[in-house]
């Protein structure tokens, strides 16, 4: 983008109307987002406008569903030149059209795709840490540098979730809250490792696509399932070779002898007796408090969570395997004749079964999902009357990107959507010092659909002569594919 600016006043200085801040920007300088400079006079976007090419996978082929004729082995209804929205600049306020209006052609259809950098303060990401370790109480704040920036929220199946930013944080707290704020979420939204500390709880390294690192420790693997789940996996290949089994977790610890599973077998009784709050048979909660321990309770000593051997029904020799959802912890004992189990040293066939849980379990990764609401005027960047884009996005009549990667609108008002950012392209996202943050987010559809909405049809350039507008263009292949 390239936008002649006036020096209103400033010397030789130019303004710079791309965001409310309003910089004056002197010659050879960027303004405070680092994304707008003055060169020679002349306000220019520093980072390239990026576009996207498909390239033809041989290692499978796309079926081409309603096609005549013989396919050529490319994606259907793709384009193979997309036009993201990073590096396109934006045009704030939106009474403007947006910075690219593009036209193509896709298998014989006329198509526009709306392009810009939005401004968001209503914005934040959700964050999924592959884990069964306890991170905090649901909730709690969390922090970077010291300063709130979000909280934990409701766990998920061997996942713990935190949901970050938002607009309170953005522009409710004090100023530094807002930058810290501001600056965690680009790095977490650009897949830079971003240090979280929870309130009451632990410290956890967060990264998009890596591995997270808690209390100074990677994480390998999330874990297989809670502990009735891993006692239904896996009762059959202990049957015969040990008399009881005890999955740890600080959700529902399992008991072979007790659980459905260890019924439908046969596995007799052992009178082990569990402490925590008994659910169905089989299945207890609350055998410890969580933390970062054995299936991510506070324990170190997984004998501390039984209670004494039933006499009546325990028989010394009684062998016992106690195992962690992810089979990172894992003890083999035997009853003495005081019925107290003492430790030895673990069986070949146990072992195995022990790493074969550690094989069902999934890496452990950290997911950031980008989430915000297209509202206000950037949707007049688009049309001249805003609700109609809304109802066509709604209507599946134009689809939302980001950055070219696909994203998920939620239903009701508005255009909220979320984006998996480890889809875009790197560096995708800026920041104006407002603090808001800065994502790309296009809109395709028929261009006759685009002219019944309202929309800026007089800026639609096509696709071919856009090197004539945006000189600093940078082409790469589509996230995923190689070139």
């Amino acid at each position: 983008m390239v936008t002649e600016t006036a020096s209103d006043g400033a010397g030789d200085k130019i303004r710079c109307d791309a965001c409310p801040v309003m910089c004056y920007i002197k010659p050879g300088a960027a303004g405070a987002c680092d994304r707008y400079a003055n060169q020679d006079g002349v306000l220019v976007r520093v980072d390239p406008h990026i576009l996207l090419e498909r390239t033809v996978s041989h290692g499978g082929k796309l079926v081409p569903f309603q096609a005549s004729g013989d396919w050529d082995g490319k994606i259907v209804h793709e384009p193979e030149l997309f036009v993201t929205a990073i590096g396109a600049g934006t045009t704030y306020p939106d009474y403007k059209p947006a910075p690219f209006i593009v036209s193509s052609q896709v298998d014989g259809v006329d198509m526009v795709t709306v392009v810009t950098e939005g401004i968001f303060s209503y914005c934040g990401v959700k964050v999924k840490i592959d884990t069964d370790r306890y991170l905090g109480p649901e909730a709690a704040t969390v922090r970077v540098d010291g300063e709130a920036v979000g909280h934990v929220t409701t766990s998920e199946y061997g996942s713990q979730m935190l949901s970050l930013g938002g607009v309170h944080h953005l522009t409710g707290g004090s100023k530094k809250e807002g930058r810290v704020t501001c600056d965690a979420l680009m790095d977490l939204s650009n897949r830079k490792a971003v240090e979280l500390v929870v309130d009451g709880g632990a410290s956890v390294i967060v990264q998009a696509g890596q591995p997270p690192i808690v209390n100074g420790v990677k994480e390998e693997r999330m874990r297989v399932g809670c502990g009735s789940a891993t006692i239904g996996m896996f009762a059959k290949q202990w049957q015969g070779k040990v008399d009881e089994v005890v999955v740890v977790d600080d959700h529902i610890t399992g008991v072979l002898s007790e659980h459905q599973a260890g019924k439908l077998l046969d596995i007799p009784a052992t009178g082990i007796k569990m402490k925590g709050r008994r659910s169905t048979p089989g299945r207890y909660f609350q055998v410890a408090q969580p933390g970062t321990g054995w299936g991510g309770t506070d324990i170190s000593d997984p004998l501390s969570i039984l209670g004494p051997f039933d006499p009546k029904t325990a028989k010394p020799g009684t062998t016992l395997l106690m195992v962690s959802t992810t089979g990172e912890h894992a003890g083999y004992y035997v009853l003495d004749e005081t019925l107290t189990p003492v430790q030895r040293e673990m069986p070949p066939e146990l072992q195995f079964s022990v790493e074969r849980i550690q094989e069902n379990c999934e890496p452990a990764l950290c997911t950031v999902l980008f989430m915000a609401g297209a509202g206000g005027s950037l949707r007049a960047g688009v049309t001249d009357n805003p609700v109609r884009l809304t109802r066509s996005v709604k209507d599946a009549l134009t689809r939302v990107t980001s950055g070219g990667a696909p994203v998920y609108v939620w239903p009701g008002g508005g255009i909220t959507y979320m984006v998996d950012v480890t889809q875009m392209p790197a560096g995708a996202f800026g920041y104006v010092p407002t603090p808001a943050i800065v994502a790309p987010i296009e809109f395709t559809l028929r261009l006759s659909d685009y002219a019944a909405l309202g929309g800026h049809v007089d800026y639609v350039q096509p696709l071919d002569g856009l090197r004539d507008v945006s000189k600093d263009i940078r082409q790469l292949p589509w996230p995923g594919q190689s070139t």
